[in-house]
């Protein structure tokens, strides 16, 4: 299985926090907007199929979701889901939460969702070339993926780790490990064996004195990667 059980356990411990947009989470809360509205950008979204993977406690499916898409969110911690379910059914909004891992889902249903999306996942996982290899399994020839993550620069292993786990204790300490950062050179060419055509990168800044996130053009911490399917559009 590609996983970390060590790294599901620990995600699992502080589920029940997760929609505490003042707790540990709340980077989260803070750059959703940000990241949702990159995706709508670049992907058709009302009436979609979208995926995402490692949905966590749902932030970004129900965004997606208020914005018309039929939402497939799948994760491999079970307390996680289970509060993306809860949250969802609070709600009244519509969402397909699955345990299951990505590559089963692509050998079960693949070429099956317009739209996917994979934030602040593949950093977690032992494999991170055979999640996005399922990526475009998982697509329609023609749909479109945007994954986001931590680039392996000096910086980012200063901001990202040193100061945001440990200084101003922004996420819990041991979060991310730097060796299993992703630069995005290594991203692109994992995307092209998986027939994946890298559109854009794009830098994901977080002020955490202002408490505000945006786009960049500086892509040495936080990055969205911006992927489209070989192949025509599904009609």
């Amino acid at each position: 299985m590609n996983a970390d059980h060590a790294e599901i356990g620990k995600f699992d411990a502080i589920a029940h926090r997760f929609w505490d947009p003042e707790g540990d989470f709340r980077p989260l809360h803070l750059i959703n907007p940000v990241r949702t509205a990159y995706v709508a950008e670049r992907c058709p979204i009302n009436g979609a199929r979208i995926l995402d993977i490692g949905c966590g406690g749902g932030l970004l499916c129900e965004a997606l979701q208020a914005r018309g898409a039929l939402v497939t969110g799948i994760d491999l911690a079970p307390a996680m889901l289970e509060t993306a379910r809860l949250h969802a059914a609070e709600r009244g909004v519509a969402i397909d939460y699955r345990l299951v891992q990505t590559e089963a889902l692509a050998a079960a249903e693949p070429g099956s969702f317009d739209v996917i999306t994979c934030m602040e996942m593949i950093e977690h996982v032992p494999d991170p070339s055979g999640i996005v290899f399922a990526i475009g399994a998982l697509l329609r020839p023609g749909g479109a993926a945007v994954v986001s993550t931590l680039n392996r620069t000096p910086k980012s292993f200063a901001q990202a780790i040193v100061a945001a786990e440990y200084l101003l204790r922004l996420v819990p300490r041991g979060t991310h490990e730097y060796e299993r950062l992703v630069r995005p050179s290594q991203l692109a060419q994992w995307g092209r064996h998986a027939g994946l055509v890298l559109q854009d990168v794009t830098g994901l800044a977080f002020d955490p004195f202002t408490a505000r996130a945006s786009l960049s053009r500086d892509t040495q911490v936080n990055y969205l990667a911006h992927f489209t399917r070989e192949g025509p559009a599904a009609r």
